[in-house]
């Protein structure tokens, strides 16, 4: 009786896998039901060759560093004190007005195309990658497939990014094996994820190729971008401090991201703030280095969140734009 063809590849794979990288079939994806199912959904659906994904795949096995780095993220980890002091630094701010100047006239085309303030622009790929310095060693399908089959939590979406990913590198023509990123699956100068790439990224200097990866001027327009898809307004504030004066235990901070209570109607539970009555904001409670913060994020700073979902994220991506901002202001006044 003949061997299916099916078989015959796994047996193809396996002998590859033991004999030339050395490690056991046991240990790489292909042999595992749950992944056998998704190659038979995505060749199907997408039309792709499915001994393409296989060989993609063959050359990575699950990290368990990568499951122990998304378990932990910074966000949970630590204090919002000790966050900033990572984030909103004094190199990372002189690093920012060096980003700044370099690309100024990008930055302000950005600006006139997206409405999005470059210091904004510049915070987001200054948190996100120093600046284009540190843009993540892992390979990006090693990631999203071990995230995908081997982390419960989010492996719906990871299979979907997976999926995202295998899409835009046959779009772009590029090669799946090489593109590295954050143990999240990121990628380039602005951390974009593979299904953020593809709805967001954008060709900025018209060379008719959307390189986030090594293009400063795409990396620049493709993080403006995704902010005005998000809805970023750039009028008024975009997150207040609040000051706590009595105690009311209908006051619940950090219950949701999006702006969902007024401003008056914290007055008076106890929340002052400069903020009309009618303001919608989103309340938020921070551990500073000797007392509790309150800070109550407006429209714009749920915005932020959208590129990481986190309130500590975006007060250090805040924070860092207005210091970068006031810093190349004094130097500018300097100069003059």
């Amino acid at each position: 009786m003949k061997m299916p063809l099916k078989n015959i590849r796994k047996v193809v794979l396996s002998l590859f896998l033991t004999l030339c990288l050395g490690v056991s079939y046991s240990d790489n994806f292909l042999e595992r039901e749950d992944v056998e199912a998704y190659l038979d959904e995505v060749t199907v659906k997408h039309g792709f060759s499915r001994t393409d994904l296989e060989l993609v795949l063959s050359d990575h096995q699950p990290n368990q560093r990568i499951i122990d780095l998304i378990s932990r993220p910074s966000e949970k980890r630590l204090e919002w004190y000790e966050y900033k002091k990572i984030l909103v630094d004094k190199a990372r701010i002189k690093l920012g007005v060096d980003f700044w100047n370099e690309n100024l006239r990008i930055l302000e085309r950005a600006e006139r195309l997206y409405s999005v303030a470059p210091e904004i622009i510049v915070a987001i790929i200054g948190v996100e990658t120093r600046y284009g310095k540190i843009t993540g060693s892992y390979p990006v399908v090693e990631a999203l497939s071990t995230l995908a089959f081997d982390y419960p939590p989010r492996a719906n979406f990871f299979r979907k990014e997976l999926t995202e990913f295998f899409i835009l590198t046959r779009d772009q023509k590029l090669d799946p094996v090489r593109l590295t990123g954050s143990y999240a699956g990121a990628m380039g100068y602005g951390q974009f994820i593979p299904s953020s790439y593809r709805a967001y990224a954008v060709d900025f200097d018209g060379d008719n190729f959307k390189d986030i990866w090594n293009n400063k001027a795409d990396a620049i327009g493709s993080v403006a971008n995704y902010f005005s898809r998000h809805g970023w307004q750039g009028e008024g504030p975009v997150i207040v401090r609040g000051y706590k004066t009595s105690v009311d235990p209908d006051v619940i901070a950090n219950a949701s991201l999006e702006p969902n209570i007024l401003a008056g109607d914290l007055r008076k539970k106890g929340i002052s703030n400069d903020l009309s009555d009618e303001t919608l904001v989103a309340l938020f409670s921070m551990q500073g280095e000797s007392q509790q913060e309150y800070w109550l994020g407006l429209r714009d700073f749920y915005v932020i969140t959208r590129y990481n979902r986190s309130s500590m994220y975006a007060l250090a991506v805040f924070q860092l734009s207005q210091e970068i901002k006031q810093h190349r202001i004094n130097l500018l006044n300097e100069l003059n």
